[in-house]
């Protein structure tokens, strides 16, 4: 009787390891590689896949529930996911979930647990002391081993280029491949670290995030003054800024007591949101999309949670409802997107000035001296309309007077744009009232809110009425999501991939991690050292893990073709802007160069030709010309041609991972770009002498 009862109990622990959870295994895998073409309202071939009942249904075939295993296996002409098959492990899980009968939760019970998600959880403690007891124990539970180290000069090269994005000197490869020292590496590491090219290569993945680009966007893509910001992205990390403090003053350094210049200048973050002046288009309605692209930046890239999707109704998958979204946009409801003093305006080309608040950043005399000219700009804007009777749509024809204003109007502006001022947030005096959107739309007013944020999270330390104190909500210790997502994205620069994989969604739609465990932990260091971020960088490329082959063995072949369980280092293609520094180095042209505006590197002729508005393209010449690839000015209508086809970011929405591809294209500008022709011939020159 009692080995019967121990046989029962072993079989039903066996069942509960071996069948799927649906919320953990099962819809994760439905949201990433099925529900685009088989929801409710897409139904390819008659299917949606959003719920039980859908699924027996099924579709043009019958029941999903009998020929699903076979078209996950691509069998009997059937292929889901079209074109790729879903790997070998998740095809069991779906199988297996399908044999037990295929449950689903209810929709009342699918709402219950949304809180109860692992990442919402306080972070948890471990007692492991390094990363690489995290991986080797995976490792271990899957009869694998980690692989030996890389030699010294693949090791030097991957972390040179790692935090700083160039490849190491000959001296400096020659220096440590001779050094004996123990600490050799941690040294390198060191140095590297404290490089002012850190700054440069670890701002373009927050610049990234952030959607930074030099020009408005819209159809009229004209350019905007806001390259300070970069400087002080690359100046913050260079001086290990703290990442709370980091965030902080990029969400409210306006907010702060007696805010420096440096501390306006950070909250370009937020400015650079799209700007459409094309003529006729509603103000208020590209406000408004403004605000919901700082709500929902701030949602993916400081919280990993996809916010937007909150917008038009409560979140189906997370807890976050429409009226916390909207108390969320009433934080950033207020600012002052235009400025008090500017007029009303005769033509489009007008707005080329409407990007305040500004702020002159050069010393007092260049601030004098831009307000000066504002003054005069704005006296002759209200100048024209007055003499033109109000007519904001036509210029008046054949008027002397009014072509010689116009000419003085033109030659303002351009003395306006050669002094360095940057755009920066600002609170209105008189709050703007913001209201539930309903169905997102901003001509259709629900019920008034007031600022707010989801305290399912964790509870906010006081009142919440200004971004000032939102900013210190999303980096308070307490917030499980804040570190994790900080670390994760780190740790994706280095490995490819993050712990969890879908590093901008942390929610339940999202994958689980790899290894909950060591994420924990890293975001718990990362908490401790006091947002430390060259101590967390520290952290992750200084073990074993970061050091190893690349190699593919035919174990990991099979067990982890995508190395997910990380028993070797990952082969990643550089960056586009590391592909021209590179070259640059090479080639003993890189103009090192810290920080100052943007540049104009050649590229082919008539790419500016390509928008509606043809924009200038003043080729640099000198030092200029060399340049990191961070430099390079970036319209977002008309972007860089050999930056795009190395997979750049466009600036249009945060961009939180770049993909890697690999395509014939990317030969032609490393063979015919008049840039990549020039480095050759210098390294040629190089090597001759």
């Amino acid at each position: 009787m009692r080995s019967a009862l121990l046989s029962l109990v072993f079989a039903t622990a066996a069942l509960s390891q071996s069948t799927p959870d649906f919320e953990r295994d099962i819809r994760p895998l439905l949201a990433a590689n099925c529900l685009s073409c088989h929801n409710d309202k897409a139904k390819s071939s008659g299917l949606a896949l959003t719920s039980r009942a859908a699924l027996e249904t099924g579709g043009n075939r019958g029941s999903a529930l009998t020929w699903l295993p076979k078209a996950l296996r691509h069998e009997d002409g059937l292929q889901m996911p079209p074109g790729r098959q879903l790997p070998t492990p998740d095809i069991a899980k779906i199988e297996s979930w399908l044999a037990a009968g295929a449950l689903w939760p209810t929709e009342s019970t699918v709402r219950a647990p949304k809180r109860d998600h692992w990442a919402f959880h306080p972070l948890r403690p471990s007692s492991l002391p390094r990363i690489d007891h995290f991986l080797q124990a995976r490792l271990q539970r899957e009869s694998l081993l980690p692989s030996p180290p890389a030699d010294r000069l693949t090791q030097l090269r991957r972390v040179s280029l790692d935090l700083t994005g160039l490849p190491p000197t000959p001296a400096e490869v020659q220096s440590f491949l001779v050094d004996p020292s123990p600490q050799a590496y941690e040294t390198v590491v060191d140095r590297l670290l404290a490089s002012p090219q850190y700054g440069e290569r670890w701002a373009r993945h927050w610049l990234d995030q952030s959607r930074y680009a030099d020009s408005d966007g819209g159809s009229r893509d004209e350019p905007r003054p806001i390259w300070k910001y970069r400087e002080w992205v690359i100046n913050a990390l260079n001086r290990n800024l703290p990442f709370d403090q980091f965030v902080v003053e990029q969400l409210a350094g306006d907010l702060l007591l007696n805010p420096t210049p440096e501390q306006l200048i950070a909250t370009g973050f937020h400015r650079n949101s799209l700007l459409q002046i094309e003529a006729g288009t509603d103000r208020e309605q590209y406000r408004v999309e403004a605000v919901t692209d700082r709500v929902d930046t701030t949602g993916t890239v400081l919280l990993g949670l996809s916010t937007g999707c909150a917008r038009c109704h409560d979140h189906k998958f997370d807890p976050l409802t429409q009226k916390e979204y909207y108390q969320l946009f009433s934080l950033f409801n207020n600012l002052d997107e235009y400025g008090p003093d500017l007029p009303p305006f005769s033509s489009t080309s007008d707005l080329q000035i409407t990007h305040a608040p500004l702020i002159a950043v050069g010393p007092p005399a260049d601030a004098a001296r831009h307000d000066a000219l504002r003054a005069q700009l704005l006296a002759l804007y209200k100048e024209r309309l007055t003499y033109r009777g109000g007519d904001n749509s036509d210029l008046i024809k054949n008027d002397p007077g009014d072509k010689v204003r116009t000419e003085t109007i033109n030659t303002l502006k351009k003395q306006l744009s050669n002094l360095p001022l940057a755009m920066v947030m600002r609170e209105r005096p008189v709050a703007r009232p913001a209201h539930i959107l309903l169905g997102g739309d901003y001509l259709r007013k629900g019920i008034p809110v007031s600022p707010g944020v989801p305290s399912w999270l964790h509870a906010p330390a006081g009142p919440i009425n200004n971004r000032l104190d939102l900013a210190r909500w999303i980096t308070h210790k307490q917030n499980p999501l804040f570190a994790r997502v900080a670390v994760n994205r780190i740790w994706q620069r280095y490995f490819g991939q993050g712990l969890v994989e879908t590093e901008n969604d942390f929610g339940s739609q999202g994958a689980l991690p790899s290894h909950p465990e060591l994420l924990d932990w890293l975001a718990l260091q990362f908490i401790n050292s006091g947002f430390d971020q060259n101590a967390l960088h520290r952290l992750i490329v200084t073990p074993a893990a970061c050091r190893q082959s690349p190699h593919l063995r035919p174990d990991l072949a099979t067990k982890d073709p995508r190395n997910l369980l990380l028993a070797r280092q990952s082969r990643l293609r550089l960056d586009a802007e590391i592909v021209r520094d590179s070259a640059l180095a090479a080639s003993g042209l890189l103009n090192s160069a810290l920080g100052g505006p943007s540049v104009y590197p050649p590229q082919p002729a008539g790419v500016m030709e390509t928008g509606q508005v043809v924009q200038s393209w003043p080729t640099s010449s000198g030092p200029d010309r060399y340049r990191r690839g961070l430099y390079t000015f970036h319209y977002r209508v008309t972007p860089n041609p050999s930056m795009q086809v190395f997979d750049a970011a466009n600036g249009l929405a945060a961009c939180t991972r770049r993909p890697r591809t690999n395509s014939p294209l990317q030969s032609l500008p490393l063979l015919n770009d008049p840039n990549f022709l020039e480095m050759a011939q210098a390294l040629a020159r190089r090597g001759a002498a």
